[in-house]
């Protein structure tokens, strides 16, 4: 049995917010493998899927990013998943935009949701990086990343979910080379090669 954790924070208002990536992840994860319908427990929102002949319990949880940990490791225990079958969906500054790395343990670079869960269940679970680029300056971090993706963002984002969406079942047997390979190959035969972040100066990047 596999956890896949999506970060975010809960309700309409953070939605389509830079940080709720790791939400958007999961739901298109959610949606492509026909899992069961959203219901609450565990302080979050849980669904179930098979992929690729794996049991996921896809988790969102609803305790604002900086108590996460609780939620993760209250569906841990239920379900007695093993930290390295946690997969951890989140929001990346230091990658570029469009940017999937999966490594397992390292530190938490400043992400709340991070420090929560490495608090609450250990450090040596999978993450899943999202890039969305800095803002260049660390006191603009927090606007930039609680402000909504751009419309000329909403492309790349959609394209990336749904190609993480598509190659989920390489992260459920644990392939996570293959996985991250496959992204980008996707992502770079799609045209993001080199998304720019919002005020930075586009050179051919895809319309």
């Amino acid at each position: 049995m596999r956890l896949f954790v999506g970060l975010g924070n809960p309700g309409p208002r953070y939605a389509k917010n830079r940080h709720n990536i790791g939400f958007m992840a999961v739901d298109a994860i959610a949606r492509a493998h026909r899992a069961s319908p959203w219901r609450r427990r565990f302080q979050a929102e849980t669904a179930d899927a098979t992929i690729a002949g794996e049991k996921v319990i896809i988790l969102r949880p609803q305790t604002f990013m900086n108590e996460s940990g609780r939620a993760v490791a209250d569906a841990m225990r239920f379900f007695k998943i093993p930290l390295g079958d946690v997969s951890v969906f989140y929001d990346e500054l230091d990658l570029p935009p469009a940017k999937v790395r999966v490594k397992v343990g390292g530190g938490n670079a400043g992400h709340n949701g991070l420090r929560s869960i490495t608090a609450h269940c250990g450090n040596d679970y999978r993450r899943v990086r999202l890039g969305i680029g800095h803002p260049g300056h660390k006191p603009l971090v927090q606007n930039y990343v609680l402000g909504d993706f751009g419309k000329a963002e909403e492309k790349w984002v959609e394209d990336l979910c749904r190609t993480l969406a598509s190659h989920a079942d390489l992260l459920a047997r644990g392939e996570d080379s293959s996985f991250q390979n496959k992204v980008h190959l996707a992502m770079e035969a799609s045209g993001w090669t080199d998304v720019k972040r919002p005020g930075e100066k586009a050179d051919s990047n895809k319309e």
